[in-house]
This record gives C-alpha cells, sequence and structure tokens, in this order.
C-alpha cells in the first residue's frame, strides 16, 4: 500500500464519517451530545481545511470551475450556520433539536454531494496524483490544526461566521 495519501480520498472519509455521527445524533440510545461535540469539530476542521489549502490550488486547475469552488465556500457557511442553530438548542432529543439536527443534516448531506460530483470529481480527473498528495499532507496538517484548537466550539463557529 502507497504511503502518500490523496486529498480526495480524506475528504471522501469525512464525508462518511460526518454520515455516521448524524447516525448516531438521530439514536435515541446513542451518545447524541459526544456524536455532536465530535461532528462540531470535524465540521469546522474539514471546512477550513479545505478553504486554506485545498480550494485555492483547486481553483488554479483548468478544468475545475472556480464557481464550483466558490459554491462551496458558500454551502460551508450555510452548514456553519446551521450548526450552530442546533448548538444553541438546550435540550437535546427536543423537538427543536430534532429539526435543527435535521435542517444541518440536509445541509451538509447537499454540500457533500455537490463536493463529491464536481469539485472532487474534476480532481481527480484533472489534478495529478502527486499534487494531490501534496494537497492531502497539507489539508490533514490544516485539519489537526483546526482541530487541536478546538474548532467547533460555538464562540469559534460565531467568530468564522462574522469574518
Amino acid at each position: 500500500m502507497a504511503t502518500e495519501q490523496d486529498v480526495v480520498e480524506l475528504i471522501l472519509a469525512d464525508h462518511r464519517t460526518m454520515e455516521d455521527l448524524f447516525r448516531e445524533m438521530r439514536d435515541v440510545e446513542g451518545d447524541r451530545e459526544g456524536a455532536l461535540k465530535t461532528f462540531a469539530d470535524l465540521l469546522i476542521a474539514h471546512a477550513e481545511a479545505e478553504e486554506a489549502e485545498v480550494y485555492p490550488a483547486l481553483k488554479r486547475f483548468r478544468n475545475i470551475e472556480s464557481g464550483e469552488v466558490e459554491h462551496g465556500v458558500e454551502e460551508h457557511t450555510e452548514a456553519n450556520e446551521a450548526l450552530l442553530a442546533l448548538l444553541e438548542v438546550d435540550e437535546i432529543g427536543s423537538e427543536e433539536w430534532d429539526e435543527k439536527l435535521e435542517k444541518l443534516v440536509e445541509s451538509v448531506n447537499h454540500h457533500a454531494h455537490e463536493e463529491e460530483a464536481t469539485i472532487l470529481n474534476g480532481a481527480r480527473e484533472n489534478v495529478p496524483a502527486e499534487r494531490r498528495a501534496e494537497l492531502a499532507a497539507a489539508f490533514a496538517a490544516e485539519r489537526e490544526r483546526q482541530l487541536k484548537a478546538g474548532c467547533g466550539d460555538p464562540e469559534n463557529i460565531r467568530r468564522l461566521l462574522k469574518s
């Protein structure tokens, strides 16, 4: 097995982890609060790493629509807003919490589907494997830096939404 990673595969792995966390947040017998905390950190770290390391690099490649990349950034903002709304609900499992969770699920799943169909397929087709490996290293490093900083904290999300 190669030691180099592919940024597309790292991003897809995060998307699958987010789907698993959604299932846990919906499970009345699961650790919904823990899953939400893990999800909040992952979503913010993932989006910030994409915007800092991946999206700017992909905009430089032909056949990857910069409009799709810009749209991805807009969808990150929408997901962050939905995440913050869920984090601000007082009672986990309440009707309000379930409604906000479903809005978050819809927002994130919509973005992941579009990103996979457009940006990530474009990267697979147009970005050389060596460059995808470089982007994987940069993405992983920034993602880890964000996670260590507690990026899913509601105060940080509010700060991100204001910038």
